[in-house]
């Protein structure tokens, strides 16, 4: 550490959390099947003047992207640290996130555009390619979901690539319903104003994507890290006098870094306290990568009111 305090310990735990490897062919299947959907999408939305089914190509087109970024990301978060990349290569999964929120924001704001048009100037479509185009894009949304499904629960790469999907198998659910009401009302504004609302959808929940890994981006405190919670728990432990220079951040969007200095009363049990900080938060806040220096109580040079200043 930068920092003189004496006498000092420094421990290093480490619980790394990437992709799994044999997830490998679920990217792979989901990336085919999803490319392909949305090429017939785009054909068919084209033929039958279906702003609906182009706005969900968009969405759908911003879910093969996202799916490579991920898979890219996962593969290089798995290389190993080298001397000028130290922690390794996982905030490509933080920058594959913010990439993939930025390119749906702006494919929202042109679908946007377009159902306005569309409303003040409706166009005849065929509802039945509508229908039958969105029932494929209910399958292939729910393949690809249920791929993700085994490994959801312990990586949220995964989870993410389960929700969105999941998510779109009942937006297209909701397009071949539009299809039908078309077909037995006339309706013509019905699709553009699915449209709207798709693009509403695709809205909130990019708008989370994008603010946190903007959040991750900048070394924020991860979404749902309790930093207050992990002061607490540090500063309850037996012997522990005072911590300082407690810093929380994302290495990716899977794993969860900490530094802190502690001062402790008693540095001869340094080893087994570090040991048990380690253990603990990991268990406790899923922190995997936590940097723990003590330092004595008694022979702490640090000035109390620079190590308040710095600590914020």
């Amino acid at each position: 550490m930068p920092h003189e305090h004496a006498p000092g310990h420094h421990h290093h735990g480490h619980g790394h959390s990437h992709a799994p490897a044999d997830f490998g062919r679920a990217f792979a299947v989901g990336v085919t099947l999803n490319s392909a959907f949305v090429a017939i999408e785009v054909v068919c939305g084209l033929s039958a003047h279906s702003l609906a089914l182009v706005a969900d190509a968009g969405h759908n087109l911003g879910d093969v992207f996202g799916l490579l970024l991920a898979w890219g990301a996962a593969r290089w978060a798995n290389r190993p640290p080298t001397p000028r990349h130290t922690y390794g290569w996982g905030r490509f999964s933080i920058l594959a996130a913010l990439c993939n929120a930025a390119f749906l924001l702006i494919s929202v704001g042109v679908i946007g555009w377009e159902a306005v048009q569309r409303l003040r100037h409706p166009s005849p479509l065929e509802a039945q390619t509508i229908i039958w185009v969105s029932a494929a894009g209910i399958a292939v949304n729910t393949i690809t979901a249920l791929m993700f499904m085994a490994g959801r629960k312990r990586d949220l790469n995964l989870r993410a690539a389960f929700l969105h999907n999941a998510g779109d198998a009942v937006i297209s659910l909701g397009v071949v319903i539009t299809g039908i009401l078309i077909t037995f009302t006339g309706w013509l504004w019905l699709d553009p104003a699915v449209s709207l609302i798709l693009a509403t959808i695709i809205v909130v929940g990019t708008w989370g994507l994008l603010r946190d890994s903007v959040n991750l981006a900048v070394d924020g405190v991860p979404q749902g890290t309790d930093m207050a919670a992990v002061r607490d728990y540090l500063s309850s432990l037996a012997g522990v006098v005072e911590v300082h220079h407690l810093h929380i951040w994302g290495l990716s969007t899977t794993e969860v870094a900490l530094t802190a200095h502690l001062v402790i009363d008693d540095t001869s049990r340094g080893n087994e306290l570090l040991r048990e900080i380690s253990r603990e938060l990991h268990r406790r806040f899923d922190i995997g990568h936590a940097t723990i220096q003590v330092e004595s109580s008694q022979s702490l040079a640090c000035d109390r009111t620079e190590c308040a200043a710095e600590s914020h």
